[in-house]
Parts: structure tokens; C-alpha cells; sequence
């Protein structure tokens, strides 16, 4: 840390400090707040200097530079502290709590607003709604609790008059899921007296601002619209709003009643004040009146009378239902916002863990000219926390250090117990002492109460009175005495310390308030529902609750880890540039930092057990990963140790490893952070590997079951198919009227085939030498698709029907036998495919006589007329037959001059180009006459495979 700071800047942690002495303490912090360095570290504490002015170091950007860093990577800071809280209640599940001491004015409440903004800060990373809500009303709280619970003294602009410990909730994944507040000792008298200087609670000037009555400056509309804004937020309804600021009113007017004395009676002065008084807290005039003036008791006998109050009774109860009011009011506010923050439905099977990190703001500790009852509190209270440091830090650090056998030298520190002793100890404390006196029948003033303190406490060493020392005329007889505190000499005033500790509240006030028409007044006084008769139990006195309240708060603290900030006020001017060493010096000492710096000096930032040592940082050395094979865990923990060459950094107690620099463990959790992902990848891959077979004996599985059924589908097909035709042979149609059974999937293509076996058992009797003309007439069955009636089935199929006797007259036959045999030694040809009569169409629709041959190498269009005069020759090379995919049954007709032979042909598919020499052969099928050819069928077999047809078409011939 050192290195990240520049040496004109100080040490930025004591313990690095040359000399550990007030000197060079006092040295260092001066230097460092005259270089606006206003952090320094006790080992994991921080010591915080208050500026008294605005500082650019709690931006987004120093947020970023504090999270997830250790301590020592960053100069000092809040952030450093809180992101080490949140750290070791993170890593090791352990619930910790950061507690924020000081003197008032010494920036406490600042610091705990600026540790609960980077908590918020740094938390839930993906934006859940429910977390952010309860980031809001956590972070709004504080505006609202400061509202009501912080006031202008002479020492501070904003001085906490209360004392709150706040708990925040986190899940496993380190979100906070809720809280809860406790508040402690509201300065419940600032509401009807202030010190000269000292303004009342900053609620009650916010309220002018919202009755509209006037503004007292700025701040306070500022304020007043913030607090509304955080109300909101946190939940409170309109309802409750207005009500809250109605009890306020109410505050402010019971503030300006008077009394006077009317002969024997007591009256109020102004009574348009109790009608606008009853209208606020909605009862009735007559009611107030009666509750401001007269007092119900019960007699012994159980008869129920009303007494009067002297003017001087009708003022003090005036004042105790004020206070009441004010107190109870701040009780139902905080108990309104636990209600919202409350952790719900939480169940530690389902949701992991809960921890906790707990944020103390309390009063510091009060030295004014006149100090009383609720000095004496808060003092006491800042003993118990003093003494909670002193065990946690010095105490059980040496005793730790004595138990686990580390060699240690002994550091003297001044032990506050003795201190807390004189309070709170049973039948002797000066709390004991006071409640026998409220106790006691007759009547009991404040001076027979000091007297019985100095008749008790006389010989105490850190007790006297101005009857015990005559001499010391700083106190004055029979109302002053004066304790020694850790943080000096106090002087207490014991007038009104009876009357303050009793808290009397006439029960009518409760009753009054408890028979409201508004519900939420209602619900701030459940006591109020009981009769005279029936309130019998004398409560217990404020001391006693305090008492109990600090009790059960230092016990909360000492079950956490425990993370200090520890406040300085520079001086009493409230100037950013004044550094009172006399001052400082004084706040030094009674905090105990130099003890605490001595400690950190010469004893060990970290301790760890060995178990948990060895469970978090085993993956860093090979010896220990996965599991270790030595005696001991200390052996393995060892082993750790010395791979990383800490042996001089570190001491072995018998359960602990005990590690003295943070450097040391800086080092361990960076290569733990960069085995990590290795670890996490490695175990990824065993986890894929292990789904992977898993899915893969699944799919095995799944195979096998689909196998088998299909294999029972495929059996439960032929038995049905069997079952049916079973006498199929027998049946004259060969079961053309039997319906097939649909086959499962597997069997879609065997079923097409089996279905074949009726046309086999017709077709088998056909003798070979015919089946190449039913292949083709089957095949123009399907092509004409039912389009021609007549097409030629039932009679034989000649192809070369030119030379045939019963398509042609005999002289033509004669004739074209002739010529064709010229033709064929002309040729050389060796087959006709076809030959028949066409008609010739030309562009002006006249048409001509011809005749077409087809042989195997060429095309020829012959004129009958002339002695089949060959008019053109193709060869069959250069002629290719086009097939084109047409809308209807309807031929297209080919211009002549685009063709010298082209057949337009409709397939079902497509356009494709074949030559007629790739064909085996052709046939054209005459409709009509035999001497006119204009419709036909095309019959094309594969002359490659012999299968056929490939291509079937019922289309209309042009010929050139």
C-alpha cells in the first residue's frame, strides 16, 4: 500500500509507521488530512478524518477501482472496508458487520450512507427486479430515518439524535434480499427543548413546507421533497403520508398550548387550538380537553375517579404526550419500513444459506455544559461498544494468540469493563440505583437519588460528586456528579434524571390517541385499548430498556466479523482546513487506536483453521490436489506454504494458520482465481462427458425399443395382410375387392409392390412375344387419362401401317413397298419404326396430304400422291424430340418456321430435350382414319435399359 501512495502523502496504513507512539500517530494523521487524504488503514480497519467538505472520490468510477479488490490494492477507503465485509461474507459465508464509531460531528452517518451506496452499488449484477426494489427502500430508508431522526446541534448540521443498527440480508449469490432496522434511545426531549443554537428534529421544518405555512430555506424544501419521494418509494401509502405529517402538526400546536389557573381550575388558553388538535388526530374537542386537563385513576376499592391537574401537571403531561407522540410516531415509521424489507418466504433447503452484513450508526460520544439523562445513555452506550472492541480486537486477539501457542508479547491496554460495571451491575450500578428510586414509594427527588449514588458508588475509582470531592467547584452540590470515561471526565446534571428514566404518560393520552378515527393513529397505540382498572403493571424504566436494548445489540455484534471505521472530528469549527492536534489526540486516545495499531503490528492479519485453509487454497499446490495423502491437514496446509516460499510470513498454532502480512494472502487467492476457470472447465468437461453417455445408452435404449416394435408392427401387418387374402386364389377378381390393411411406415414401399400381385397373376398367362405392346398400351392408358373413348386398346398395334393391307388400298401398299425397299438399299436402313398418313397445316390453315416414315437412322416426309416422293430427309442425329411441361390437356401448336421437325409434348414435370436416336423405338397411334394422322400418342422406351415407358404423351403433331 505503501507503494501506491507517494511518501508525501504519509503512511496509508499505522501499521507500517516507523515508531508506533502518539508522535508519529498524530504526525501521520495531520499530515494526511492537510493532503486531502482523509482514509488510513489499521490493518482491515479504517481511521476516517471528516473534510467538512465535498470530495470527488464516491463516483461510479472509484466504485469500479474498490470491487472485488483486496485491502492492500487500493489506497485507503470506505469502499476498501465494505467490499472486505461483503468479501468474507461472500467467500466464507460467515455473516460480518462494519460498526461506524466516533464523537458527533465526527461524520458517522455520512460514512454509513456512503457503505450502504456501495453495497447497493456492487450487487446484484443482472438487474433482478425484487433485489432492486430492495436496494431502493434500503438506500431510501436513510433519507427517511435521517428526516426524522437527525437535527442541527452546535456540533454537527446533521447529528444523528437516535442510535440505528441496520441488518442487511444476502442470498447465496451475494443479493441482498431484505433487512431489518433496530434504533436505539431517540432524543425524544429535543421535541419540546434545544440548546441555544440548536434546531429541532428536521421533520418538523419540513412540515411547514407541506401545510404550506412558509419556508425556512431551501435545504428544507429540498429535504421535504426528497423524504415524499422516499416514502413513495419505500411503500407508504397517501393515507399514511398524511398522517404522519397530521402528527407533526399536532407536535408543533400542543407545542404553543398554554394554561391557566381559574380559581381552583385549570384551563386551556386559545381553545381554537384543542378544535384544530382534535381535528388532526380526528376525536372529538371535548376528548383532548378533558385528557390535557384531568387524570383517571383507580381507586383501591376499584372505583374509577378523575383528578384534576395543577397547571404545573397539565404542562408536564403537555409535554410527555408530545415526546410520546414524536417517539411513537418514529417506532411506527421504522416498524413500517421492516414490514417492506422484511426477507419472505425464505427457506434455507431451497434458497442456500442467509447472511448477514449489519451497518451500526450510533451516537458517538457527548461532552456538552450541561449533560444529562440522555448523555448519560449515549455515553454508556459508546462504553459498550468500546468495550466490544477491546474484546474483539485486543482482548480475544491475545488470548487467541496465547491459546494457539503463538509466541506473543503481552501489550498493556486500559480494559473499559470497569467502567461499564459502575452503569449496569446488578444492585450496585448507577442504572439500579436509579430504578430503586423510581421504585420507591413517597416521594423521591433527583437529589435523593444522588445521594444514594454517593453513598453507593463512593469508593468506585471512576465515580465522584462535589459531596465526595468538596473541593472540585467545577460541580455544583446536590446536582452534579461526574464519571470517568474512557474518553474523559464527564459531568452529569441529576436534575430530571427521575422523571426522564420513569417516561410517565398519563394512560388518557393512550386512550385518546387509541380511540382515533384514523387507523393509522389507531395502530401507533395498542395500550390504549385497556381500561383503568386493567393497566396495573409498572412498565419497565427507560435506562432499563436502554440497557436491555444495548444488551441484545452488542450481543448481535459479537457473533459477526467485525469490520471497524472509526470517525475524527478535526476540530469544533467546521473548517476543512483546521487541524486541532489537542482535539485529535484526545478522540486518538480514548479510541484506543494506538493499542489497536501496536496489535496489528505485532500480531497477524489473517487466522484461518486448517480445514478451511486447506479446503480453499488446496488447488494451489500439487501435493495437496485433489486430496492430500499426508498425516495431518497442518502438514498439507504446510506443504501450501512452502511451495509459495511463505515460511517466514506465517506461525502454526494447533488449529490455525496464522498469516501475518495481507500481501501473503493476496498472492494465494490471485493463482486461486486463475486456477478457477481451469477447474471449473475440467469439471465442465467430465459433467458434458458424463450427460453425453448418458444421452447416448438413453438413445441406445430408445433404438432398441423402436426396433422391436417395429419388428411387432411389421409381424402384426402380415399376420392382418395373411388373414385377408387368405382365399384370394380362389376369387374370380384375384382380390381386387379386398382392402389392404395400411402398413406402418417401415413398410410403405414393400406395401406398393405386394400390391402388384393381382395384375401379376393376369399378366403371367401373357405370352412374351406380346408384352412389348401391352407395356406400351398400358403406358398410354395412363398418359390419355381417361381423355380419349376410343384410342385403340382392343386391336393390335402395326406401327408400320403404310404397309399394312388393313389401313391401306392395295396400290398404295404396292407402291410404298417399292419405294421403300429403294429406299432401305438407298439407306441402308434396317428397320421401319413407324410409317402412316398425316396431314400437313400451314400458316393459312390449308392442309396437304402426306405421309411419314420413321426408320432407325431417318425422318422422312413423303408425298402419296407422287409415288411417296420423298419431299424431306432427317437425319435422326440432328432431330430431337421436345418435352414441355404444359397447364391443360391442350396441345401448343409450333410455328413451322421454328422447327424442321419438333413433336410438343406435356409431361408432368419439368422441360427436358431427348434425341430420337437415343430411342429404342416409336410408336404413333392413329386417331380417326388411318390416312390422317394429327393426334397421337408417343411411346418412348429407353433403348439403354429396355425399360419403359420413360416418356408417355397424348399431344398433336405439325409437320413441315
Amino acid at each position: 500500500m505503501a507503494v501506491l501512495e507517494g511518501l508525501e502523502f504519509g503512511k496509508s496504513d499505522f501499521v507500517l509507521l516507523d515508531e508506533v507512539n502518539i508522535e508519529q500517530f498524530m504526525e501521520n494523521l495531520k499530515l494526511r488530512f492537510e493532503k486531502a487524504r482523509i482514509y488510513t488503514f489499521i490493518g482491515e480497519g479504517v481511521v476516517s478524518v471528516n473534510p467538512y467538505k465535498q470530495m470527488d472520490i464516491y463516483g461510479k468510477e472509484d466504485i469500479n477501482a474498490y470491487r472485488g479488490r483486496e485491502l492492500y490494492e487500493n489506497p485507503p477507503h470506505l469502499y476498501a472496508v465494505a467490499d472486505a465485509a461483503y468479501k468474507a461474507m461472500k467467500r466464507r459465508a460467515k455473516d460480518t458487520c462494519i460498526v461506524v464509531s466516533g464523537e458527533s460531528g465526527a461524520g458517522k452517518t455520512e460514512a454509513s450512507k456512503y457503505i450502504m451506496q456501495y453495497i447497493a452499488a456492487i450487487t446484484n449484477p443482472s438487474q433482478r427486479a425484487e433485489v432492486e426494489s430492495v436496494k431502493n427502500v434500503l438506500l431510501k430508508s436513510n433519507c427517511v430515518l435521517e428526516a426524522f431522526g437527525n437535527a442541527k446541534t452546535n456540533r454537527n448540521d446533521n447529528s444523528s439524535r437516535f442510535g440505528k443498527y441496520m441488518d442487511i440480508n444476502f442470498n447465496f449469490n451475494g443479493d441482498p434480499t431484505g433487512g431489518h432496522i433496530n434504533n436505539y434511545l431517540l432524543e425524544k426531549s429535543r421535541v419540546v427543548q434545544q440548546n441555544g443554537g440548536e434546531r429541532n428534529f428536521h421533520s418538523f421544518y419540513q412540515v411547514k413546507v407541506y401545510w404550506s405555512l412558509h419556508y425556512t430555506s431551501y435545504n428544507d424544501r429540498y429535504s421535504h421533497n426528497a423524504v415524499l419521494s422516499a416514502l413513495n418509494v419505500i411503500g407508504f401509502s397517501e393515507e399514511e403520508i398524511h398522517s404522519i405529517y397530521r402528527i407533526l402538526g399536532t407536535i408543533l400546536i400542543l407545542g404553543n398550548l398554554q394554561f391557566e389557573t381559574d380559581r381552583e381550575s385549570v384551563l386551556v388558553v386559545g381553545m381554537e387550538d384543542v378544535s384544530h388538535i382534535a381535528e388532526l388526530i380526528s376525536t372529538e374537542p371535548n376528548n383532548v380537553t378533558k385528557s390535557l386537563l384531568y387524570r383517571t385513576v383507580a381507586t383501591g376499592a376499584g372505583e374509577v375517579i378523575e383528578k384534576g391537574h395543577s397547571e404545573k401537571e397539565a404542562c408536564f403531561g403537555r409535554d410527555a404526550f408530545t415526546k410520546a407522540l414524536y417517539e411513537r410516531l418514529f417506532g411506527w415509521i421504522v416498524s413500517r419500513i421492516n414490514a417492506v424489507i422484511e426477507v419472505k418466504d425464505y427457506n434455507p433447503v431451497l434458497h442456500g444459506k442467509n447472511t448477514v452484513i449489519g451497518v451500526l450508526d450510533i451516537y458517538g460520544f457527548e461532552i456538552f455544559d450541561n449533560n444529562s439523562f440522555e448523555q448519560f445513555c449515549i455515553n454508556y452506550c459508546n462504553e459498550k461498544l468500546q468495550q466490544l472492541f477491546i474484546q474483539l480486537i485486543l482482548c480475544q486477539e491475545q488470548d487467541e494468540y496465547k491459546r494457539e501457542g503463538i509466541t506473543w508479547q503481552h501489550i498493556d491496554y486500559f480494559n473499559n469493563q470497569i467502567i461499564v460495571d459502575l452503569v449496569e451491575q446488578p444492585h450496585k450500578g448507577i442504572i439500579s440505583v436509579l430504578d430503586e428510586a423510581c421504585l420507591s414509594v413517597g416521594k423521591v427527588t433527583d437529589t435523593v437519588c444522588l445521594e444514594s449514588m454517593d453513598a453507593k458508588l463512593g469508593q468506585h475509582p471512576h465515580y465522584t460528586s462535589r459531596k465526595l470531592a468538596p473541593s472540585d467547584k467545577t460541580m455544583e452540590f446536590h446536582r452534579d456528579f461526574r464519571i470517568r470515561h474512557y474518553a474523559g471526565d464527564v459531568t452529569y446534571s441529576v436534575e430530571g434524571f427521575l422523571d426522564k428514566n420513569k417516561d410517565p404518560l398519563f394512560q388518557d393520552f393512550k386512550r385518546l390517541m387509541f380511540n382515533s378515527s384514523n387507523p393509522v393513529m389507531k395502530e401507533m397505540w395498542p395500550d390504549g385499548q385497556l381500561s383503568i382498572t386493567e393497566v396495573t403493571k409498572r412498565p419497565l424504566t427507560a435506562a432499563t430498556l436502554f440497557k436491555n436494548s444495548i444488551v441484545a445489540l452488542v450481543e448481535k455484534l459479537s457473533c459477526k466479523e467485525p469490520y471497524y471505521v472509526r470517525c475524527i472530528k478535526p476540530n469544533d469549527m467546521k473548517s476543512p482546513a483546521l487541524f486541532d492536534d489537542a482535539r485529535c489526540q484526545h478522540q486518538v486516545a480514548y479510541l484506543g487506536l494506538l493499542e489497536n495499531v501496536r496489535v496489528r503490528r505485532a500480531g497477524f492479519a489473517y487466522r484461518q483453521a486448517y480445514t478451511r485453509f486447506l479446503q480453499r487454497y488446496k488447488m494451489t499446490c500439487e501435493y495437496t490436489w485433489p486430496n492430500h495423502l499426508m498425516g495431518t491437514d497442518r502438514e498439507a496446509v504446510e506443504a501450501i506454504v512452502t511451495q509459495h516460499g511463505f515460511q517466514d510470513d506465517v506461525a502454526y498454532g494447533h488449529t490455525k494458520l496464522f498469516v501475518r502480512t495481507p500481501k501473503s494472502l493476496f498472492t494465494l487467492e490471485q493463482e486461486r482465481a486463475a486456477l478457477i476457470p481451469v477447474l471449473v472447465l475440467f469439471l465442465q468437461k467430465v459433467w458434458r462427458g458424463a450427460l453425453a453417455r448418458m444421452r447416448c445408452r438413453r438413445m441406445r435404449a430408445i433404438f432398441v425399443i423402436m426396433g422391436c416394435y417395429k419388428r411387432y408392427k411389421v409381424k402384426v401387418h402380415f399376420w392382418e395382410v395373411a388373414r385377408r387374402f387368405a382365399n384370394v386364389c380362389n376369387m374370380a377378381d384375384y382380390g381386387k375387392s379386398v382392402e389392404w390393411p395400411t402398413p406402418p411406415a417401415a413398410l410403405t414401399q414393400f406395401h406398393s409392390i405386394t400390391q402388384k400381385w393381382r395384375a401379376w397373376q393376369i399378366v403371367k398367362n401373357i405370352p412374351p412375344s406380346d408384352m412389348g405392346e401391352i407395356r406400351a398400351k398400358v403406358a398410354a392408358l395412363g398418359a390419355l387419362n381417361g381423355e380419349r373413348k376410343d384410342w385403340g386398346c382392343g386391336r393390335s398395334w402395326e406401327r408400320d401401317y403404310l404397309a399394312n393391307v388393313s389401313h391401306s388400298h392395295s396400290t398404295a401398299i404396292s407402291n410404298f413397298i417399292l419405294f421403300s425397299q429403294e429406299l432401305r438399299n438407298k439407306d441402308e436402313y434396317n428397320q421401319v419404326i413407324f410409317s402412316g398418313f398425316c396431314r400437313k397445316m400451314n400458316r393459312f390453315n390449308k392442309s396437304s396430304d402426306r405421309a411419314l416414315l420413321i426408320t432407325d437412322k431417318h425422318i422422312y416426309k413423303l408425298d402419296p400422291k407422287k409415288q411417296f416422293k420423298v419431299l424431306k430427309r432427317l437425319p435422326l442425329e440432328v432431330v430431337s424430340i421436345l418435352f414441355k411441361c404444359a397447364p391443360s390437356s391442350e396441345s401448343h401448336l409450333t410455328p413451322a418456321r421454328e422447327l424442321p421437325l419438333y413433336i410438343h409434348l406435356h409431361p408432368k414435370g419439368g422441360e427436358e430435350k431427348c434425341k430420337v436416336s437415343d430411342l429404342h423405338f416409336v410408336v404413333l397411334m392413329m386417331e380417326g382414319s388411318s390416312t390422317m394422322l394429327h393426334r397421337c400418342v408417343l411411346c418412348c422406351i429407353d433403348s439403354q435399359s429396355g425399360r419403359g415407358p420413360q416418356y408417355l404423351l397424348y399431344t398433336q403433331c405439325v409437320l413441315l
